[in-house]
């Protein structure tokens, strides 16, 4: 009996009637010309010339015969179309460098892409649509942009280069909005000009636009000082008081009204900015990751306006924002940063009361999150400025009037290293540790300057929002962007993870251990040489950054786990900590915390913040205001961490649990079906509410309470 050979390898009994179902669908294709008994003539001829051979005839060999035989009998148009069948079939034969994760991505089976970023819903489809292109960006960026050392080094987990999907992209990490320039100046969205706000509403409403613009041309947080309202705060009670006074004829009952009218705009223009950022949806399929930076200055003004603004975004979190269920829950957008100063930290200081208003939100709805004006002063050539998202800092530059700025500066991407992993490979050899950690950085500085390089391209039609219509400068249509990379206005970020437990395993402690601190800070030392140098040969300024390590944390570990097996406190514990963070299973009190933590702020000037995990402190506001104000003296950067869920099955409002199986349970009525369950964690300095990746939600249930 003949046999035919698959492509596979496998051997199945021959079949002519297979060949001349083949025959007959491509004479009635478009391109084919069918021919009475042909096809049969043709799978007969065929099947005679299997049985005339001694061995197995392969699949190969009969499309060949299929072909020539068509020639043969002059059907030559017929032939082309079966060649043309052949060559798509052999496509979708092919197995393509990115099919198992982009329909690992469809049918949700790809949980290390889907559960990536915790405040993205994979199942939605805007958010597949951006998964999926990331994943073949990330295909064509490793095989057609990177050196293959680098491809292997990001492979292997000895560094991560973060965001390589969006890496091939003409656009950068994060950034701090000048839109007090785009509100007084005027901006342009979608080519359409908007001119400067007349009332505060409006003013609230074009911000709003602007961060769905700016969220949808980069792929980091933005960053926006609120003071730049106090303007339109102002100008709408100006409007309110002069309608007031033409309607009522008296001075002081228009004055009267004039307030309330002002305090109902002020009201609406809030809840439009809290609104619309939950509820806008970016092309990346999630709502725009942005911080509300909310600092007082002595100096402004319309500092009594800034005031009243801060006042009402504390008490509009603090009622939180309606779910699908119709309960108030707590919203990981706008993130909330709320600056400590001397005119606000003691019980007589001016704005004590907003202080008092911010620690009951953060008992409430966790943000906001603390600067310290006092200590980051002393950082930063005593400025006071935001983060760029969650974490990330911009150094200090003077600008060619030689005042210093922040406002519409950015960074243009980070590369992390991987700590532990070298501490494995050092076997407990602190010489051969920063041996191989030498090598590692040259591979982050390379990514660093492939970074840099690729954007010197880029000209400002790539996004005209950030490049030409103010969100970070005014360049003219088709300008070049390269003079805006060099010479520290733009950032180049080094990140890493795990000093917990690379300090583990060369030194046998913890680094909260004296043995332990004293070779931390050397690694400290160590990449805060790496970057100045880097700065100094390339004009491109690097800074050191405390990697979030949201994915990271899981990564790293697992990579390390599958090659080294399981190593005792290092990566049997399922995730990597954080940058410098204590590991979260330590008993440390949060005062004690905050003050280790402080040193390594003082080294990660690039990014960096510090949380501790507290219980429900509504009842206890006085306790949480204790450490507040040790915030102010103690520390630059910090937040805190509690829980804030709900149940829409039973109306559970309290702490969600993991069961024994590791899934998010209901401890009232047992449901654990995610799609009805709001779990709300601090993940990496921000709050995330769509659940977490193994490592991390390992992580999140191995915290400890520090008060």
């Amino acid at each position: 009996m003949v046999e035919v050979i698959k492509r596979n390898g496998k051997k199945v009994a021959f079949d002519s009637n297979k060949i001349k179902i083949a025959i007959e669908k491509a004479m009635d294709s478009s391109n084919g010309i069918f021919v009475e008994n042909q096809a049969l003539t043709i799978s007969n001829e065929i099947e005679e010339f299997a049985k005339s051979r001694d061995i197995d005839i392969s699949i190969k060999e009969i499309e060949e015969q299929v072909y020539y035989k068509l020639i043969k009998y002059k059907n030559p148009a017929t032939a082309r179309a079966y060649e043309s069948y052949r060559s798509v079939q052999a496509y979708k034969r092919e197995q393509n460098t990115t099919d198992e994760e982009i329909l690992g991505l469809l049918n949700q089976t790809n949980t290390d892409v889907m559960d990536e970023n915790s405040n993205k819903n994979p199942i939605i489809a805007s958010t597949q649509r951006d998964l999926i292109a990331g994943e073949v960006s990330k295909d064509i960026a490793k095989r057609k942009m990177l050196p293959a050392d680098l491809v292997e080094a990001h492979d292997s987990g000895a560094i991560h280069i973060h965001d390589l999907d969006y890496i091939i992209q003409p656009i950068f990490n994060c950034c701090l909005v000048n839109m007090k320039d785009m509100l007084d100046r005027g901006t342009v969205v979608n080519g359409k000009m908007i001119e400067t706000p007349k009332s505060f509403q409006v003013a609230c409403n074009v911000m709003t636009q602007i961060i769905a613009q700016i969220a949808s041309n980069q792929y980091g947080g933005q960053s926006i000082d609120i003071s730049c309202l106090g303007k339109y705060l102002r100008k709408s009670y100006e409007k309110n008081l002069n309608l007031s006074i033409d309607t009522l004829g008296d001075v002081e009952l228009a004055e009267k009204m004039a307030h309330r009218l002002t305090k109902k705009d002020l009201e609406s223009g809030i809840q439009t900015i809290q609104y619309q950022i939950n509820t806008l949806m970016t092309s990346n399929g999630q709502a725009p990751f942005v911080t509300l930076f909310m600092h007082i200055k002595d100096n402004d003004p319309y500092e009594e306006e800034v005031a009243q603004i801060v006042e009402e975004i504390l008490k509009q979190r603090i009622q939180g924002i309606k779910n699908d269920a119709g309960v108030y829950v707590t919203p990981a957008f706008p993130k909330l940063i709320y600056v400590l100063d001397e005119n606000n930290v003691h019980k007589d200081s001016k704005y004590y009361y907003l202080t008092s208003l911010s620690i009951r939100c953060t008992a409430k709805r966790m943000y906001p999150d603390y600067i310290s004006a006092k200590r980051m002063a002393k950082n930063y050539e005593g400025n006071v400025f935001s983060p760029m998202g969650c974490r990330a800092f911009l150094p200090p530059w003077k600008n060619e009037k030689g005042k210093y700025q922040f406002d519409g500066r950015f960074n243009m991407g980070a590369c992390s290293i991987n700590l532990p992993q070298i501490g494995i490979l050092a076997h407990g050899n602190e010489d051969k540790f920063f041996e191989i950690l030498e090598k590692r950085l040259d591979l982050v500085k390379r990514v660093g300057l492939i970074r840099y390089e690729h954007l010197t391209h880029v000209t400002s039609d790539s996004s005209p929002i950030h490049w030409q219509h103010g969100a970070i400068a005014r360049l003219g249509k088709h300008e070049s962007i390269a003079p805006l990379l060099k010479d520290g206005y733009s950032t180049v970020s080094l990140g890493y993870i795990g000093i917990y437990e690379a300090t583990k395993l060369i030194k046998g402690v913890t680094h909260t251990d004296p043995k332990g601190y004293e070779f931390a800070m050397k690694i400290m030392d160590y990449l805060n040489e790496a970057v100045k140098k880097w700065t100094d040969e390339y004009g491109i300024k690097f800074t050191l950054y405390a990697t979030p390590a949201e994915s990271l944390t899981n990564r790293f570990c697992s990579i390390d786990k599958n090659r080294f097996g399981i190593i005792e406190d290092v990566t049997d514990k399922g995730y990597y900590t954080n940058s410098f963070h204590v590991d979260v299973r330590e008993e440390i009190s949060a005062f004690e915390k905050f003050t280790f933590e402080s040193k390594f702020q003082d080294k990660s000037t690039g990014g960096c913040i510090s949380y501790v995990e507290i219980p429900n402190m509504n009842q206890n506001l006085e306790a949480l205001e204790t450490i507040v104000k040790y915030i102010y003296d103690n520390i630059p950067y910090a937040e805190f961490n509690t829980k804030s869920d709900y149940c829409a099955e039973c109306g559970f409002d309290g702490e969600i649990k993991l069961n024994e199986s590791g899934d998010w349970e209901c401890p009232q009525c047992g449901n654990s079906d995610r799609s009805t369950l709001t779990v709300v964690r601090r993940t990496c300095g921000y709050l995330g509410e769509n659940f977490w990746n193994e490592g991390r939600t390992k992580e999140i249930n191995s915290r400890v309470l520090h008060i």
